[in-house]
């Protein structure tokens, strides 16, 4: 009974913790004043964060969404703030093709800083380049960068479920650029 529970308290506890991710728009510092992450963000909080943290590129892992309000409101406020706004088109669910990785590591090394990436909810895209610009641009090493890719920001690392490509992506684009895996 007890061990019931107590799993059932866990439970209740990553679920709220996960609902508090998402109603803060899972916005995170990575590297303050150069890399920042965050979910899918209102018109409004984007706005204050560009001017809070000074975004100079907004990367958009969803893709181009024209059309589409969040997709709208987002240029607008990019436009309206002089930001560079960068669509990169990627699923959580399929994993990059090293030719798509290399790009993304490419796109966010000659961004203009500081950078902000998002996705839908800011865990699983937004995860795997965090890991990837840690690792490949900061030169972070190899362990603290993959934290970025973890149930701390809302990413389920569960092997066989859709978004664990992300976690196979990563795993495939260490053995490309020499890291042990």
């Amino acid at each position: 009974m007890r061990a019931g529970q107590t799993v059932l308290a866990l439970s209740l506890s990553f679920g709220t913790y996960l609902c508090a991710l998402q109603w803060t728009g899972n916005f995170h510092e990575v590297i303050p004043g150069r890399f920042y992450r965050s979910a899918q963000l209102s018109g409004t909080a984007l706005s204050q964060d560009i001017e809070t943290y000074h975004i100079r590129t907004v990367i958009n892992l969803r893709g181009a969404q024209p059309g589409a309000g969040w997709y709208e409101d987002e240029l607008a406020v990019a436009r309206a703030h002089g930001v560079n706004h960068v669509d990169f088109t990627m699923s959580a669910e399929r994993e990059l093709t090293p030719a798509q990785s290399f790009a993304l590591v490419a796109l966010m090394r000659n961004a203009e800083g500081p950078i902000l990436v998002h996705c839908k909810s800011g865990a699983d895209r937004t995860g795997l380049a965090s890991v990837m610009y840690l690792q490949q641009i900061a030169g972070v090493d190899e362990k603290t960068a993959e934290w970025q890719l973890t149930p701390l920001f809302g990413h389920l690392n569960i092997p066989f479920t859709g978004v664990y490509a992300m976690d196979d992506t990563w795993e495939q684009f260490e053995k490309l650029v020499g890291l042990p895996s």
